[in-house]
Protein backbone atom coordinates (compact mmCIF):
# COMPACT_ATOMS: atom_id res chain seq x y z
CA UNK A 1 0.00 0.00 0.00
CA UNK A 2 3.06 2.18 0.80
CA UNK A 3 4.49 1.92 -2.26
CA UNK A 4 1.28 2.71 -4.69
CA UNK A 5 0.66 6.16 -2.47
CA UNK A 6 4.15 7.22 -3.27
CA UNK A 7 3.72 6.01 -6.89
CA UNK A 8 0.28 8.15 -7.14
CA UNK A 9 2.35 11.14 -5.05
CA UNK A 10 5.21 11.31 -7.80
CA UNK A 11 2.82 11.05 -10.33
CA UNK A 12 0.74 13.80 -9.31
CA UNK A 13 3.85 16.15 -8.88
CA UNK A 14 4.70 15.04 -12.18
CA UNK A 15 1.40 16.24 -13.64
CA UNK A 16 1.69 19.38 -11.69
CA UNK A 17 5.20 19.85 -13.69
CA UNK A 18 3.14 19.34 -17.37
CA UNK A 19 3.12 22.95 -18.30
CA UNK A 20 6.09 23.80 -16.95
CA UNK A 21 7.96 21.20 -18.90
CA UNK A 22 5.83 21.88 -22.21
CA UNK A 23 6.59 25.58 -21.73
CA UNK A 24 11.00 24.01 -21.56
CA UNK A 25 10.93 22.24 -24.66
CA UNK A 26 8.37 25.04 -26.40
CA UNK A 27 11.21 27.53 -26.03
CA UNK A 28 14.14 24.88 -26.49
CA UNK A 29 13.27 24.61 -30.33
CA UNK A 30 14.67 27.80 -30.63
CA UNK A 31 17.75 27.91 -28.22
CA UNK A 32 20.41 26.24 -26.29
CA UNK A 33 18.58 23.27 -23.90
CA UNK A 34 21.58 22.99 -21.31
CA UNK A 35 21.01 27.45 -21.09
CA UNK A 36 17.47 27.00 -21.05
CA UNK A 37 17.85 23.98 -18.22
CA UNK A 38 20.04 26.74 -16.30
CA UNK A 39 17.54 29.36 -16.28
CA UNK A 40 14.39 27.01 -15.57
CA UNK A 41 16.59 25.80 -12.68
CA UNK A 42 17.30 29.34 -11.36
CA UNK A 43 13.43 29.75 -10.71
CA UNK A 44 12.93 25.81 -9.42
CA UNK A 45 15.62 26.28 -6.99
CA UNK A 46 13.55 29.13 -5.06
CA UNK A 47 10.94 26.78 -4.27
CA UNK A 48 11.23 25.94 -0.67
CA UNK A 49 10.75 22.21 0.94
CA UNK A 50 9.56 19.01 0.30
CA UNK A 51 7.19 20.28 -2.04
CA UNK A 52 10.12 22.60 -3.91
CA UNK A 53 12.26 19.45 -3.91
CA UNK A 54 9.03 16.94 -5.45
CA UNK A 55 8.71 19.52 -8.09
CA UNK A 56 12.37 19.80 -8.75
CA UNK A 57 12.48 16.25 -9.03
CA UNK A 58 9.08 15.78 -11.22
CA UNK A 59 10.48 18.62 -13.73
CA UNK A 60 14.16 16.99 -14.03
CA UNK A 61 12.07 13.47 -14.56
CA UNK A 62 11.10 14.91 -18.40
CA UNK A 63 14.03 17.11 -18.88
CA UNK A 64 17.74 15.50 -18.00
CA UNK A 65 18.76 12.54 -19.76
CA UNK A 66 17.26 10.25 -16.66
CA UNK A 67 15.91 11.32 -12.99
CA UNK A 68 14.07 9.27 -10.53
CA UNK A 69 11.02 9.73 -9.25
CA UNK A 70 11.93 9.62 -5.53
CA UNK A 71 15.26 11.56 -6.44
CA UNK A 72 15.49 14.70 -4.18
CA UNK A 73 17.66 17.79 -5.28
CA UNK A 74 17.79 20.53 -2.44
CA UNK A 75 17.09 24.25 -2.48
CA UNK A 76 18.98 26.54 -4.45
CA UNK A 77 20.53 23.66 -6.36
CA UNK A 78 21.14 24.84 -9.69
CA UNK A 79 21.78 22.06 -12.32
CA UNK A 80 23.22 23.40 -15.95
CA UNK A 81 23.54 20.10 -18.17
CA UNK A 82 20.65 18.02 -19.51
CA UNK A 83 23.46 15.02 -19.69
CA UNK A 84 22.64 14.26 -16.62
CA UNK A 85 21.62 10.41 -14.99
CA UNK A 86 20.17 10.82 -11.34
CA UNK A 87 19.55 7.75 -9.73
CA UNK A 88 17.02 6.14 -7.26
CA UNK A 89 17.16 7.15 -3.81
CA UNK A 90 19.72 9.93 -4.42
CA UNK A 91 19.58 12.87 -2.34
CA UNK A 92 21.75 16.45 -3.70
CA UNK A 93 21.37 18.80 -0.89
CA UNK A 94 20.80 22.80 -1.11
CA UNK A 95 23.13 25.34 -2.23
CA UNK A 96 24.87 22.89 -5.16
CA UNK A 97 26.08 23.21 -8.61
CA UNK A 98 25.54 20.01 -10.63
CA UNK A 99 26.97 19.89 -14.11
CA UNK A 100 27.01 16.54 -16.35
CA UNK A 101 27.36 13.51 -14.73
CA UNK A 102 26.14 10.34 -13.10
CA UNK A 103 24.97 10.23 -9.58
CA UNK A 104 24.43 6.21 -8.80
CA UNK A 105 21.62 5.07 -6.40
CA UNK A 106 21.49 6.34 -3.03
CA UNK A 107 24.25 8.61 -2.79
CA UNK A 108 24.28 11.73 -0.42
CA UNK A 109 25.27 14.84 -1.70
CA UNK A 110 25.55 17.42 1.31
CA UNK A 111 25.47 21.23 1.04
CA UNK A 112 27.37 23.00 -1.32
CA UNK A 113 28.42 20.14 -3.29
CA UNK A 114 29.79 21.39 -6.78
CA UNK A 115 30.11 18.72 -9.49
CA UNK A 116 31.88 19.71 -12.21
CA UNK A 117 31.90 18.41 -15.78
CA UNK A 118 35.24 17.28 -15.61
CA UNK A 119 38.42 19.36 -15.74
CA UNK A 120 38.73 20.46 -19.37
CA UNK A 121 35.56 22.99 -19.07
CA UNK A 122 37.96 26.07 -19.78
CA UNK A 123 40.96 26.37 -22.03
CA UNK A 124 43.59 28.96 -20.85
CA UNK A 125 46.87 27.99 -22.86
CA UNK A 126 46.95 31.71 -24.95
CA UNK A 127 47.56 35.02 -24.07
CA UNK A 128 46.29 36.61 -27.02
CA UNK A 129 42.94 35.35 -26.66
CA UNK A 130 40.57 36.04 -23.54
CA UNK A 131 39.90 32.64 -22.01
CA UNK A 132 36.25 33.20 -21.97
CA UNK A 133 36.95 33.00 -25.63
CA UNK A 134 39.13 29.48 -25.88
CA UNK A 135 36.48 27.11 -25.30
CA UNK A 136 36.73 23.41 -23.68
CA UNK A 137 35.05 20.12 -23.33
CA UNK A 138 32.82 18.75 -21.23
CA UNK A 139 33.25 15.12 -19.85
CA UNK A 140 30.49 13.19 -17.71
CA UNK A 141 31.52 13.01 -14.64
CA UNK A 142 30.23 9.42 -12.62
CA UNK A 143 29.82 9.52 -8.80
CA UNK A 144 29.03 5.67 -7.46
CA UNK A 145 26.32 4.12 -5.82
CA UNK A 146 26.05 4.29 -2.48
CA UNK A 147 28.49 7.43 -2.05
CA UNK A 148 28.50 10.15 0.40
CA UNK A 149 30.13 13.70 -0.29
CA UNK A 150 30.68 15.71 2.19
CA UNK A 151 29.38 19.67 2.23
CA UNK A 152 31.38 22.03 0.22
CA UNK A 153 33.50 19.53 -2.06
CA UNK A 154 34.35 20.26 -5.72
CA UNK A 155 34.41 17.25 -8.01
CA UNK A 156 36.02 17.43 -11.17
CA UNK A 157 36.55 13.12 -11.39
CA UNK A 158 35.09 10.12 -10.97
CA UNK A 159 34.05 8.36 -7.86
CA UNK A 160 33.59 4.63 -7.42
CA UNK A 161 30.83 2.99 -5.53
CA UNK A 162 30.72 3.32 -1.79
CA UNK A 163 33.21 5.99 -1.49
CA UNK A 164 33.18 8.94 1.42
CA UNK A 165 34.34 12.46 0.43
CA UNK A 166 35.25 14.68 2.79
CA UNK A 167 33.40 18.05 3.16
CA UNK A 168 35.69 20.66 1.48
CA UNK A 169 37.81 18.07 -0.68
CA UNK A 170 38.37 19.02 -4.13
CA UNK A 171 38.41 15.37 -6.60
CA UNK A 172 40.36 16.57 -9.55
CA UNK A 173 41.95 12.72 -9.73
CA UNK A 174 39.59 9.18 -10.19
CA UNK A 175 38.95 7.95 -6.65
CA UNK A 176 38.59 4.09 -6.36
CA UNK A 177 35.83 2.06 -4.53
CA UNK A 178 34.73 2.37 -1.11
CA UNK A 179 37.43 4.61 -0.77
CA UNK A 180 37.78 7.39 2.00
CA UNK A 181 39.62 10.57 0.20
CA UNK A 182 40.38 14.18 2.03
CA UNK A 183 41.93 17.00 1.10
CA UNK A 184 43.05 19.33 -1.62
CA UNK A 185 43.73 17.62 -3.55
CA UNK A 186 41.56 14.66 -2.61
CA UNK A 187 43.69 11.62 -1.56
CA UNK A 188 42.40 8.63 -0.34
CA UNK A 189 43.21 7.85 3.80
CA UNK A 190 41.65 4.31 3.72
CA UNK A 191 39.08 2.21 2.46
CA UNK A 192 35.81 1.50 4.41
CA UNK A 193 35.80 -2.25 5.52
CA UNK A 194 39.71 -1.92 6.77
Amino acid sequence: MKKIIKTAFFTLFACLMLPIVALFYLLALGGNKDELLASFSQGLSLIPGKIGCYLRSAFYRFTLTHCAPNALVGFNTLLSQTDCTIEQGVYVGPQGNIGSCRIGANTLLGSGVHVMSGKGQHNFERNDVPIKDQGGHLTKVDIGSNCWVGNGALIMADIGDGSVIAAGSVVVDAIPANAIAVGNPAKVIKFRGE
